[in-house]
């Protein structure tokens, strides 16, 4: 299959996994990453209407951020905290914020340039020491320390679980977070209509969604191996 009819068959299942979940197949979008994917790749989604794409490198971003403006792009990458005041505008959405030394580099930035940057906190929900992520119990100190930051405003949580052969496995893990935005979407922690909880990947889309993700960031399924 060529990029449009992988594209178009991701969507379906995301609807299919949506109404398992009792969910509005309008709530979830996909982000197409297309790390190390070249520029014609993503043309070819956006031919096929695919508009959002996820980048994980900031060099390579720039790069594409410069020849394709008119597209969405979401940074899903870990985000040095060097890097983060030239994050700021360049995305729609930083999904990675997990320690508030890089949130008061977004946030003077973004005060800077006038704008307000909508940022994801990146929780470790599955412990493991190799990965970025602000710990569950330290979700909520992070949360109010944004809180009080100009030019940043936290829209959700995002999580990569442990990497598993069944997808069934990081059920526990999607549910844990999707528990961690109610929780502090009900105590004022988050201040947005709903919780963006972006969680879930090639392998996995469909129990997260099932398990109330909003973007699920699939790669490999629409584009094939990386280069």
């Amino acid at each position: 299959m060529n990029v449009a009819d992988k594209l178009a068959k991701i969507e379906e299942r995301i609807r299919a996994a949506a109404k398992r979940g009792g969910r509005e197949p309008g709530q979830v979008r996909l982000i197409a990453v297309s790390k190390r994917q070249s520029v014609e790749m993503i043309r070819a989604a956006v031919r096929a209407g695919h508009h959002l794409f996820g980048e994980n490198y900031f060099q390579e971003a720039k790069g594409k951020l410069a020849v394709l403006p008119k597209e969405e792009f979401h940074f899903i990458g870990h985000l040095q905290s060097n890097k983060a005041r030239e994050a700021c505008g360049l995305f729609s959405l930083i999904h990675t914020v997990d320690r508030p030394k890089v949130a008061r580099r977004i946030g003077a930035r973004a005060v800077e340039l006038g704008i307000v940057q909508e940022v994801l906190v990146q929780v470790n929900v599955g412990r493991e020491k190799q990965k970025s992520g602000v710990m569950p119990e330290g979700l909520e100190e992070l949360l109010a320390e944004i809180d009080s930051m100009d030019g940043i405003a936290v829209k959700g949580l995002m999580t990569m679980p442990p990497a598993t052969s069944d997808p069934e496995e990081t059920r526990p893990f999607f549910a844990a977070l999707r528990k961690l935005g109610e929780r502090c979407h009900g105590a004022g922690l988050i201040d947005a209509e709903r919780i963006d909880l972006s969680m879930g990947m090639s392998n996995d889309f469909e129990v997260a969604v099932e398990e109330g993700a909003i973007l699920v960031r699939v790669g490999t399924a629409i584009f094939g191996e990386r280069a």
